[in-house]
């Protein structure tokens, strides 16, 4: 995983993406700002899909260690795996 896909926030990105959204849908965009809003755009939807996997193989890796209990840490932490692609 990059630095920028690690500093990357979901709630960042999917605001950025609903101003995105609005300015391309009042159509007062020239063409080339709106190629410009597009690519933006694709590179926000990529990294909040990325978040949005590896949270959801967090979730199943701790539902999966789940024997009637959550297996913890000696702090009483649910264990977590880190996921890097």
């Amino acid at each position: 995983m990059t630095k920028k896909e690690e500093n990357f926030q979901f709630e960042k990105g999917l605001s950025r993406l609903e101003e995105i959204l609005e300015k391309m849908n009042s159509g007062t965009l020239g063409l080339e700002d709106s190629l410009k809003l597009y690519e933006e755009a694709d590179g926000l939807l990529n990294g909040c899909n990325k978040r949005l996997h590896e949270a959801e193989r967090k979730i199943e890796k701790l539902l999966k260690k789940r024997n009637g209990e959550l297996e913890t840490d000696e702090d009483g932490n649910p264990l977590t795996e880190d996921f890097t692609a």
